[in-house]
């Protein structure tokens, strides 16, 4: 049986050996903090390690995992491939153009090859060129989309450019349901996705966290018209990652993939609703989460169709980790 539009059966995971906190995002990510210590290599080693462990986690509850290694010293963020890669069921794949300038080299033909060689790939959509005039959208960052009712839900941002975001909603065929947000000291959230996480029954939304009543009205209207059970996060739990959760297909159904920090955070009531029909699945990363994203951000969730004459199930370490990485923006 197919995963549910919603949930994805298989993801994407870049594993970093050169990680750190990316000094050009924290101008807007608020969501960053420092190491206790300046221990770089030491830093690195860990948040590796945290990306092996929850690739790890999801192949043995059954999601296939593609990982990729990256050695490279100018790519701090490049554990976050959800922002930079989307896929769809349609048998299209779209790139997106990023704020940070170090993060733009992320974008990599391998990873692209493989989706190619693994699944149905019709075409490539390539946005990145909207870096040239300053048009940004992160991808699944700054778009938490509603794959089953078409929608984008979106934080406003200079990391979700309203152009930018008009052209995907086009050529994909998405409802924009923007929304401005703010925490308790008035700033913006940078990506929509730590805030709000829409799986196939449930959706997680830091709804104190949006600006005004008739916008928190319009996005817990549309996600219960779309029959989804609405739970309010706290700002507090926001700040914890419990947003920045992923509705994943496992060996036995749905399955929530998020930090151990982010479950923590969850009332017994809240556990009890999601539990309902969602496994949680909790993973330690609390040095990936120095960056300012957690176990969401670390997944880029793999929709497209298999190829039929490939097994859908893929080796944990299957996904070229010596390949050359180019970079697909022009």
């Amino acid at each position: 049986m197919a995963p549910p539009l919603q949930a994805p059966g298989a993801r994407g995971r870049i594993r970093p050996h050169r990680f750190r906190p990316n000094e050009l995002t924290r101008v807007d990510n608020a969501f960053q903090s420092l190491p206790a210590a300046p221990d770089a290599a030491g830093v690195a080693a860990r948040a590796r390690d945290e990306v092996t462990r929850l690739a790890e986690a999801l192949d043995a509850a059954g999601v296939v995992v593609h990982l990729f290694d990256d050695h490279a010293h100018d790519r701090p963020d490049s554990v976050f491939p959800n922002n930079w890669l989307s896929t769809h069921p349609d048998g299209r794949v779209a790139l997106y153009p990023m704020f940070a300038v170090n993060r733009r080299s992320e974008r990599r033909a391998d990873v692209v090859r493989l989706l190619q060689e693994r699944y149905r790939v019709d075409q490539v959509v390539d946005f990145s060129g909207s870096e040239r005039d300053g048009q940004f959208l992160e991808s699944t960052g700054a778009m938490v989309l509603d794959h089953r009712e078409r929608v984008a839900y979106v934080s406003r941002s200079h990391r979700a450019h309203p152009e930018a975001l008009a052209r995907f909603c086009a050529t994909f065929g998405y409802e924009a349901l923007l929304f401005d947000t703010a925490d308790a000291e008035g700033r913006a959230v940078y990506h929509t996705n730590v805030l709000m996480s829409v799986g196939s029954a449930v959706a997680l939304v830091g709804l104190g966290m949006i600006r005004t009543a008739a916008d928190r009205a319009r996005v817990t209207d549309r996600l219960t018209a779309s029959g989804r059970e609405v739970i309010e996060l706290a700002e507090e739990q926001v700040r914890e990652f419990a947003g920045n959760a992923l509705e994943l297909t496992g060996r036995d159904g749905p399955l929530l993939a998020l930090s151990t920090r982010a479950a923590a955070s969850l009332t017994p009531a809240q556990r009890r609703r999601i539990e309902a029909t969602t496994q949680l699945l909790p993973v330690a990363v609390p040095t990936v989460e120095l960056a300012g994203g957690s176990v969401r951000c670390m997944i880029a969730g793999v929709h497209l169709p298999p190829r039929p004459a490939e097994p859908l199930r893929a080796s944990l370490f299957g996904a070229q980790p010596g390949a050359v990485r180019v970079p697909v923006a022009p």
